[in-house]
């Protein structure tokens, strides 16, 4: 199997030769982005970008109808509406504009304002700071800042549902950092979250050991969490889906150099405990994980090809997964990845299948994100380009 073949694909299979771009962006999926059309309508500009104009309503308003389509010939609705959401990173130059120097929105509340004129229904934090100018001043990571922007999710119909927040970096724990973390934790129940969590992986490392500490400190922090009500979560990028050193000869500081295929994250799935621990995939990173980590030194010192399946491991751990990062990219034969982001619905990540194998779409929280949105030259372009990833996001149907 190609690196490039995604084992998500209905129709994968095949083994194209990667000695031409065409063959490329075959096997990485651009001949099936359709995932826009209706089960009775294919339109070659299905993922065309929509047409600003009319008034735009609040969340509770714009998406009357969107989830109640089953057997009129479209599809049943993949993502409900009420499990659409963002994570706030994707227009942080919103959040950190200056209202005393710009018309557009500026500072939490006025883009939570427009995330629910968009159809946004959740948020996912990546930290509290915004403006020094925008209503409450710069920095909202407090109980009385909690307690501001609970007010202002709850004044357009939007709810939090995470954060990439506060993770200690000592362990054992010291005072100072358990307190903080328990200081967070308030935080998010005052917000209502039901998850926090991080950006980051557990650890860095690709050795076996190192993992079993980070799974011990998780297990530890999971616990604390746990008894605040909330669920502990673990960000992903592509390092984490590489393959674990866990055997063979050791080199010369004692550390095994070979692998026995199991993947880093895949082994922290195994030795946390699910009753405290849990996931959120970023399915791009996820994606680059499939191109870059396709073969892997074995024990024995063959070489072993072994294509990483996303939607494969959610399916097998459901419910480790209750948030994913829904971001989109277009095949890219220069940057190391194969990919570059694009707004969500604009790229070839097949997010159809993607959604209609892993199932569970009212446990699933998907958050849309692009960390290219904010532009240095058009300050509008983050927050239009989250209202077209919304709209793709909503137009996502299951195959008749």
């Amino acid at each position: 199997m190609s690196p490039f073949t995604d084992p998500s694909r209905t129709d994968a299979g095949t083994d194209p030769a990667l000695d031409g771009d065409e063959s490329l962006r075959r096997s990485l999926g651009v001949g099936r982005r359709r995932f826009l059309s209706t089960c009775t309508a294919v339109a070659a500009g299905a993922v065309a970008a929509p047409v600003f104009g009319a008034a735009p309503a609040l969340a509770q308003d714009r998406d009357r109808g969107h989830d109640h389509d089953h057997g009129h010939g479209r599809g049943q609705v993949l993502v409900p509406a009420d499990k659409r959401g963002i994570i706030l990173y994707t227009v942080r130059d919103a959040t950190a504009r200056d209202p005393l120097a710009s018309d557009l929105p500026s500072g939490f509340r006025e883009v939570f304002k427009q995330l629910a004129r968009h159809g946004y229904r959740q948020v996912e934090f990546a930290g509290y700071n915004q403006h020094a100018n925008a209503p409450g001043g710069a920095s909202l990571e407090s109980v009385k800042g909690a307690k501001l922007l609970r007010s202002w999710l709850d004044d357009y119909g939007l709810r939090a549902q995470g954060n990439h927040g506060f993770i200690p970096s000592s362990w054992p724990l010291t005072t100072e950092d358990e307190d903080t973390f328990k200081k967070h934790l308030e935080i998010a129940n005052l917000l209502g979250m039901d998850h926090m969590g991080t950006g980051g992986d557990p650890t860095g490392s690709s050795y076996r050991a190192d993992w079993d500490v980070a799974a011990d400190k998780w297990n530890a922090l999971g616990r604390i969490a746990r008894r605040e009500g909330i669920k502990l979560y673990t960000h992903n990028h592509d390092g984490a889906y590489g393959f674990l050193l866990d055997g063979g000869p050791l080199d010369d500081q004692g550390r095994p150099t070979r692998s026995s295929g199991i993947r880093k994250l895949e082994y922290f799935l195994k030795v946390t405990d699910p009753k405290v621990v849990w996931l959120e995939m970023d399915i791009f990173w996820a994606h680059v994980a499939q191109y870059k980590f396709h073969s892997y030194t074995a024990h024995d010192g063959s070489t072993r090809k072994d294509v990483f399946d996303p939607a494969g491991l959610v399916a097998r751990n459901n419910k480790r997964y209750p948030l994913f990062h829904a971001k989109d990219g277009v095949v890219s034969t220069t940057n190391g990845m194969g990919y570059d982001m694009v707004p969500f619905g604009t790229g070839v990540i097949d997010y159809r299948t993607f959604f209609s194998r892993v199932g569970e779409r009212n446990y699933h929280n998907p958050m849309i994100e692009d960390d290219n949105s904010p532009s240095a030259t058009d300050p509008a372009q983050s927050l239009r380009e989250a209202k077209i990833s919304y709209d793709n996001l909503a137009a996502l149907r299951k195959r008749c």
